[in-house]
This record gives structure tokens, sequence and C-alpha cells, in this order.
């Protein structure tokens, strides 16, 4: 069965779900559970590389609001997410000076959601998650977005390092928002191709992921806190973005 909160429960129905290649976001397994239908569910999800969560029973019954969920209960993403390559080569054909988006496992929802809708609102042609540790688009990522998450593509990949190896490929430079540095947003040129990276909430942006990124950034903070919430962070990124282009 589906409810409104696009959530599915039952392995049968998952499985299903699966191969009419609807979009899942995450599954949940009950712990401990066996039989030939399990297994069957397992060799798919780990075909697919569907993100799953071990979890108690408890927890099944809440997702399922205590249904006949048989240990396994499934979301499924409101949006359709788009194949990289094709994004990038449509984005290219379109736009002289792209401007992409990639979100360095950013774990909450309505960080994601604020994050969509500045990004819609900028011009981003894209924006760039990781399959697993990254949040997922739910009811509550759409209702943060304003609706933005049904107007700009997202793009899911195995690793960020896939798709900055892909952006590279084509010239289109990386700038990685990080503390961890001495350059200034406001130093780096922004009017040419560039996908901006943005770390998660309480790691920033990985080590090596930095590492590969063509620039660095900080914005200037002048009080006593020592960082701003990634999403404040991002749209300030994104409007010196606008900013330059716009001259």
């Amino acid at each position: 069965m589906i409810d409104k909160l696009t959530t599915i429960f039952g392995i049968r129905a998952i499985i299903e779900a699966i191969e009419s290649d609807s979009t899942i976001n995450k599954i949940y397994l009950q712990k401990g559970l066996r039989g030939n239908l399990f297994y069957e569910l397992d060799k798919i999800i780990k075909e697919r590389k569907i993100t799953t969560s071990i979890v108690p029973v408890e927890k099944l019954d809440r997702l399922s609001k205590n249904n006949n969920h048989q240990g396994a209960v499934a979301q499924i993403s409101p949006v359709e997410f788009h194949d990289l390559e094709q994004l990038i080569e449509k984005t290219l054909d379109e736009n002289k000076v792209p401007l992409f988006l990639l979100l360095d496992q950013l774990s909450d929802v309505r960080n994601f959601g604020a994050i969509i809708r500045t990004a819609e609102c900028t011009g981003v042609n894209g924006i760039i998650v990781q399959k697993n540790g990254s949040a997922p688009v739910n009811a509550e990522t759409i209702k943060t977005s304003a609706g933005a998450a049904f107007k700009i593509p997202i793009c899911k990949v195995d690793h960020i390092k896939d798709a900055i190896y892909m952006l590279n490929a084509v010239d289109i430079k990386t700038v990685a928002a990080t503390e961890k540095t001495e350059d200034s947003i406001y130093d780096v040129n922004f009017n040419q191709p560039i996908a901006i990276i943005m770390g998660s909430e309480h790691r920033g942006v990985n080590p090596s992921i930095l590492k590969m990124s063509d620039y660095k950034a900080k914005l200037p903070l002048l009080g006593e806190i020592e960082s701003l919430n990634v999403s404040v962070a991002c749209g300030v990124f994104l409007y010196e973005t606008v900013r330059q282009r716009q001259k």
C-alpha cells in the first residue's frame, strides 16, 4: 500500500516498486529478517545499490502505522532523479557558463529543502548528492523547498568524487566552501563554469574532497560564532555567483 507520505510496506510490494523503477529513497529492514522473499529483496537491493537501514520492529510499526509490514518499509522519492552525465551535456549545450551545486553528505532535510529553494532562485543547473549518507527528498524536503524540488534537476551519484571527475572532464571548476583556507569567497572567479561544494552540517567538506577541489573559499565571520548554518552559507556562495555574473 502507498500512503500520502510515499511510504510503502511489505516485502513483495517493495520488490515490485523497485522493479517498476520507482525512485527509492531508503529501505528500512527488521533486524534478523530471514526467508526466501527477503533474500530476493536483499539481492535486488544490492544490485541497485539502494540505501538501507537495519532497525528494530518498533520503528517499522511506526513507519507503517502498525500495518503488516513483514519486516520491510520503503520510502519512495516524490521526485525523479536525473542522470548526471546527461544533465552536464544538456547544460553545456544550453548554457555557456554552467553552475552546479554538490552537497557532500548533507543530512538535514530542512537544510536540504532550503538549499534547493535558493538554488532554484539563483539559476543553478543541477544539484548533485551522494546516494548513501545524504538527506532524502521526502515530504518535508519538498515543503521546505517551497516546491522548488520539482523545478530543479537533482542527481544521485555513488560518490561525490565521481561527480567531480565528470565535471573536471568538461572543464567545470570546483570550489569548496570551507574554513580550512586563507582564501576568501570574494577572491574566487565565479564567472566561469563552476560547481560549488557544500559540506555536511557537522563535518564540513570531506578532506579527500577538499584535496580534489580547484578552489577553496571561506566566508568572513566577524562575530564569535565559528560557522554559519550550511543553508545560509550556501545562499551567500550562490548569490556571490549571481552578483559576479550580473556585472
